[in-house]
């Protein structure tokens, strides 16, 4: 499954830099139709459903998109996934695609889950030391999680840094333990 959504993520991502598409404009669009599919279970059904012709699928399509004003590319990518039966993989493509964007311009997206509320100023330095560590402007998408009891643990991608008390204890006993 990942690697159908990775396929389809990369193909669109490539389509968008080639036509120098604005991407935040195409992501807004594709959250919108995410956004309608999960409104209407009977939009989803028909673009799913493998006895409706394709044509009727696509007219549809073109009438939610004029009203939409979805891009070219964004209803042509969308065709694809109708066509291909992948449409009810549109989140996570989505998801993939804009993870794909970030790593072409050059953004690491850090999750950043701290015990209390973190200062603009904490904020901005610990995106400073992400930055250093990977290299890559920093997107931060910052949660509380009173559990921490303090500290914060940060992840990017597969790797976890964690600096938190909660961390920290569990460390201690697992050294005691052993």
């Amino acid at each position: 499954m990942a690697a159908v959504t990775s396929r389809y993520a990369r193909a669109f991502a490539d389509v968008v830099f080639n036509t120098k598409l604005d991407s935040a404009t195409v992501g807004q669009q594709l959250h919108s139709v995410i956004s309608l599919l999960h409104q209407s279970v009977e939009l989803a059904r028909v673009w799913e459903n493998p006895a409706i012709p394709a044509d009727q699928k696509r007219n549809l399509l073109d009438a939610i998109g004029a009203r939409m004003g979805l891009l070219k590319q964004v209803r042509n990518f969308l065709a694809v996934l109708i066509d291909h039966q992948r449409i009810m993989m549109l989140e996570d493509i989505t998801r993939q695609f804009e993870r794909e964007l970030n790593d072409r311009l050059g953004f690491a997206e850090a999750k950043v889950t701290s015990a209390r509320e973190l200062s603009q100023d904490e904020r901005r330095e610990l995106e400073l030391q992400i930055m250093n560590l990977t290299g890559k402007r920093v997107l931060a998408d910052y949660s509380i999680d009173g559990k921490l009891i303090g500290g914060a643990v940060v992840r990017i991608g597969s790797t976890i840094y964690d600096g938190s008390v909660r961390g920290q204890l569990e460390k201690i006993r697992e050294q005691l333990s052993s």
